[in-house]
């Protein structure tokens, strides 16, 4: 009992019941409102904590799920961006100047490959809207057999599309790259361009005095006596360097042959050391017949193929796959002379 002269502090109820009202049961601590009072709600607890980890667990990897696809899909993305920038459309409506760039050394795997430049040349030919093909050149040379491919592909798409194909050369046009020029219909220069070095090399080192004068012996075994030709810690022999010098002879009266086709009666062929592997400046290389006229690639554009839009043709490839391919190339090249050398047109 509540002392009834008792004071409670203002905002102060007592702890007591409410006195039940007439007629209403009292409460049941045990009601059927109580989850615990149901039997088996331990079970019941359990299936309900299992079912929430359950969505929750479908519901992470239904977010993983759309993470990896929305990664994918950015990934496709950019492969097909890449490819549309690799090769322009062969609808182009406009008329236009196709340009495709050789630029460095012409080798397998390089970006001036015949591979990639070929493909880059069959999309330009192939445009309705190309008026003409320009070969921006700047290249000191390289692999005779690429070269080779390229000059034969311009002669065949030449015929086959009846489209006119120029060289406009950058810094320097020399070796395989002008085995390339020479098959196109003409070929401009800077006054200041490097052209010419119509000539082939096969390069190497001989480590055999020094190798004797530190007491090594250089253990190599070979079936077949040539087998190890051009090993920079063997001695050449007179046989050996004769081949040699015959298969050199052999490439260069190709690239010979190649230059007088391509230029005709413009190369003046009485210039002493013309063939010799000697290079010239772009005005020199005009007025010897190895180029034709002074110009860039705007003024052909504009002047000769009379379509002054240029669309670049040039494979673009990832970056990051260049830079592999660069590494891995250096990398082989390294291992690859040291032991042998690939005749060159540089």
């Amino acid at each position: 009992m509540t002392d009834p002269t008792r004071t409670e502090p203002q905002g102060f109820e007592p702890f007591e019941r409410p006195a039940p009202i007439s007629g209403a049961p009292s409460p049941d601590p045990m009601s059927k409102n109580d989850p615990t009072s149901q039997p088996g709600w331990e079970r019941a607890t359990l299936e309900k904590l299992a079912f929430s980890s359950l969505r929750e667990q479908r519901a992470t990897r239904r977010w993983k799920t759309f993470v990896r696809l929305s990664w994918l899909a950015f990934f496709i993305f950019l492969v097909w961006l890449a490819m549309s920038r690799a090769a322009p459309s062969t609808a182009t409506a406009t008329a236009h100047t196709a340009v495709v760039e050789i630029k460095g050394e012409i080798a397998n795997g390089a970006d001036a490959s015949a591979e990639f430049v070929v493909a880059a040349m069959k999309t330009a030919f192939e445009d309705a809207g190309a008026k003409g093909v320009v070969l921006l050149i700047n290249s000191p040379g390289g692999s005779p057999v690429q070269a080779g491919i390229i000059n034969d592909e311009i002669r065949r798409l030449k015929a086959k599309y009846n489209k006119p194909v120029y060289a406009v050369v950058e810094e320097s046009c020399a070796s395989a790259a002008y085995y390339i020029a020479a098959a196109t219909d003409k070929i401009y220069v800077d006054k200041a361009s490097i052209v010419g070095s119509i000539g082939v090399l096969m390069d190497g080192f001989g480590f055999t005095g020094t190798m004797e004068k530190l007491g090594v012996e250089r253990r190599l075994l070979t079936a077949g006596e040539n087998k190890g030709f051009l090993d920079p810690f063997s001695p050449m022999s007179d046989a050996q360097r004769g081949h040699a010098q015959q298969m050199l002879n052999q490439i260069h009266a190709q690239f010979i042959d190649v230059v007088k086709k391509g230029r005709g009666d413009r190369l003046k062929t009485d210039t002493p050391g013309l063939f010799s592997g000697l290079f010239w400046s772009g005005q020199q290389a005009v007025d010897l017949g190895l180029a034709d006229q002074l110009g860039n690639v705007d003024f052909v554009a504009r002047e000769v193929i009379k379509a002054e839009e240029v669309i670049d043709y040039t494979r673009r490839d990832n970056v990051a796959e260049k830079l592999a391919k660069k590494f891995g190339a250096a990398m082989g090249d390294a291992s690859m002379r040291a032991l042998h050398s690939a005749p060159a047109l540089r």
